[in-house]
């Protein structure tokens, strides 16, 4: 743990709401509106711990993302180190370099550290760092998983996406309308220690050494394939669609309003950028993000459903559970 862990730490295991994020020093800004947007919308009766999961992290980023705290709601910062299970997926992740490999930083597969890493909870949440929350969090902690590992919103960019559906299908063999985006989780660890779901993901690595179209996601639903609740698609509402009952908003691929102008809810967005120290540096961001930027991100699309494509016309999955 960091030495800059904040807020009531003394709170009982039990009594507490674990949330966890993952993020690179240049996410922290993105980070510090979801966390400001959870406070919002908390529950000053129950008390949350937002925990932050992080590579690199600069003394500025610790200190403004620590002025969050307030005293139902603490946070607390974990520096992820090399571990066997890390340095396999980073040799992994450094192989991938090719059209289409844009999920290739381990940072992505910190998430299936947190049962390994806190044997403390036996329940936790994980939700991306460029979401926002238009809800009390606890409301989805309290959903009950019942036999389930995971709890999570099925994929609408997979069932819209002929080549995604197609992929998930044939190279990963789920259902395309099983398959759920890793975005938001709630997640049994209990049942993850159980099936020990990290030196498996690491087993699947290193035995089948695939190219994959979105990683982590991808063996998330293959390991915990008919172990997942669906969750309402209200807990991961993406911009074009209906977010009039959003219970958390998520900027999902490359629909950012801190990049562009036009994307659905980004009211939502900047209002609870307001609330962080980062408000006038995400504009100027804004402002120096170029055309030029905005089709490269087009062309990476492009290159991700291409190689969906390809990958989805093998003869066989490329993983398979171990």
């Amino acid at each position: 743990m960091s030495i800059f862990n904040t807020g009531k730490s003394l709170i009982h295991k039990n009594r507490v709401i674990p949330v966890f994020l993952t993020i690179s020093d240049d996410y922290a800004p993105y980070a510090a509106c979801t966390i400001a947007s959870l406070i919002k919308h908390s529950n000053t009766k129950k008390h949350y711990r937002v925990v932050i999961l992080y590579d690199k992290l600069s003394f500025r980023n610790y200190f403004r993302l620590r002025n969050l705290v307030t005293k139902n709601c603490e946070i607390q910062f974990h520096k992820i180190t090399h571990s066997l299970y890390l340095r396999t997926i980073v040799n992994h992740c450094a192989k991938k370099t090719g059209a289409g490999d844009f999920f290739s930083s381990a940072v992505y597969y910190y998430r299936s550290f947190i049962a390994r890493l806190y044997p403390m909870y036996n329940k936790a949440i994980y939700i991306d760092s460029d979401t926002i929350l238009c809800d009390d969090i606890a409301n989805l902690y309290d959903i009950d998983l019942g036999d389930n590992i995971v709890g999570a919103v099925v994929d609408k960019k997979v069932e819209n996406v002929p080549e995604f559906r197609h992929y998930v299908e044939n190279a990963l063999g789920v259902p395309y309308n099983e398959y759920v985006n890793s975005g938001v989780l709630l997640i049994d660890l209990k049942k993850m220690r159980k099936i020990r779901y990290l030196s498996r993901m690491v087993n699947m690595i290193n035995t089948f050494d695939a190219n994959l179209v979105a990683p982590d996601q991808d063996y998330l639903n293959v390991i915990c394939r008919g172990k997942i609740l669906h969750l309402s698609d209200a807990w991961n509402a993406q911009p074009n669609g209906d977010l009039k009952k959003a219970k958390l908003v998520h900027y999902n691929l490359f629909k950012k309003p801190w990049q562009c102008d036009g994307v659905e809810g980004e009211d939502l967005f900047w209002d609870a950028a307001e609330k962080t120290g980062y408000y006038n540096d995400l504009l100027e961001s804004k402002k120096m993000h170029s055309v030029k930027e905005t089709r490269i991100k087009e062309a990476q699309v492009a290159a991700l459903i291409k190689k969906a494509d390809e990958l989805s016309k093998l003869k066989e999955p490329i993983i398979k559970n171990l």
